[in-house]
């Protein structure tokens, strides 16, 4: 690498889309480090092929539990951009659910019954924000709202200049409002607390790529919902939420986060339109 490129750390680089941002930010000749609990993607759940792509080979895929700074804070040093793209959809336990391991019910219970976790903004140097121990344990506050709010704090104590926060569109009728308004907490307090550190909250709407065929037909009732709300002058967006949007191909969504960062320009809530101009002008400076 060139001792100019940019560094970039992925909290969550090993997902679906963190790892599309993973690749576009290598593909610019930037640094690239991933953190997740498990390094490597599973190959085959993030991409059309079991194996690793070539260009997995310039990314450090280190294994850190964001719950534990110890684990991941020196890999922040010298880094001018930070993503986090960890989250949760659900709360249930959608395996234990499918094996008969859960209930649906208590499934449901749990998705939508309230909980309370500790600040992480009084967490003292060092301190670990109580890691969950099983699956059952990974909360819309903690996953959506808390790690995130961690994370960023460790990045702007380490003077990085940017920091991306995967957040979404908006929620959906089947979900939680839960699922949405921690996102939206950790937009407020990470934009409130850490000023000095560029805030860029992305607002993806429901992503897609043929490589998980399970999301094709997905997106496109998604799109059917989003021509219906259009034809409605948007009287619906509320209620339906993302389930209203234009939903995107993942690849696009990960381009928009790294021009985004790139972007000094760029702060605050980035929304669906902003994200495909930022996609479009990502991909036109690799043609040049």
């Amino acid at each position: 690498m060139s001792s100019a490129a940019k560094k970039l750390i992925v909290a969550g680089g090993n997902g679906f889309l963190g790892s599309r941002i993973c690749q576009a930010a290598v593909h610019r000749g930037w640094d690239v480090t991933s953190i997740s609990r498990s390094g490597q993607p599973n190959w085959s759940s993030v991409s059309a092929s079991p194996s690793a792509p070539s260009w997995s080979t310039a990314v450090s895929w280190e294994r850190a539990d964001i719950f534990r700074p110890a684990e991941w804070i020196a890999l922040l040093n010298g880094a001018d951009y930070v993503v986090h793209s960890l989250g949760i959809l659900l709360e249930a336990d959608y395996k234990g659910v499918i094996s008969g391991r859960e209930s649906p019910l208590a499934g449901l219970q749990k998705a939508f019954s309230p909980r309370h976790t500790p600040n992480p903004l009084e967490r003292r140097p060092g301190d670990e924000l109580r890691p969950p121990t099983n699956a059952n344990q990974l909360t819309y506050e903690m996953m959506n709202r808390d790690s995130a709010i961690l994370l960023a704090k460790e990045a702007a104590n380490k003077g990085v200049k940017g920091f991306g926060y995967i957040s979404a569109a908006g929620g959906a009728p089947v979900l939680p409002s839960r699922y949405i308004s921690t996102k939206r907490e950790a937009e407020d307090v990470i934009a409130r607390e850490f000023p000095e550190m560029r805030g860029v909250f992305f607002r993806p709407p429901f992503m897609y790529d043929s490589s998980r065929p399970v999301t094709m037909p997905l997106a496109a009732m998604t799109m059917v919902g989003s021509i219906f709300n259009g034809a409605t002058g948007g009287v619906l967006s509320n209620f339906l939420g993302s389930a209203g949007t234009k939903p995107l191909k993942a690849d696009l969504v990960a381009e928009a986060v790294v021009e985004g960062l790139d972007d000094a320009a760029v702060k605050g809530a980035v929304e669906v339109p902003e994200l495909e101009a930022l996609a479009n002008k990502g991909w036109r400076r690799t043609m040049l």
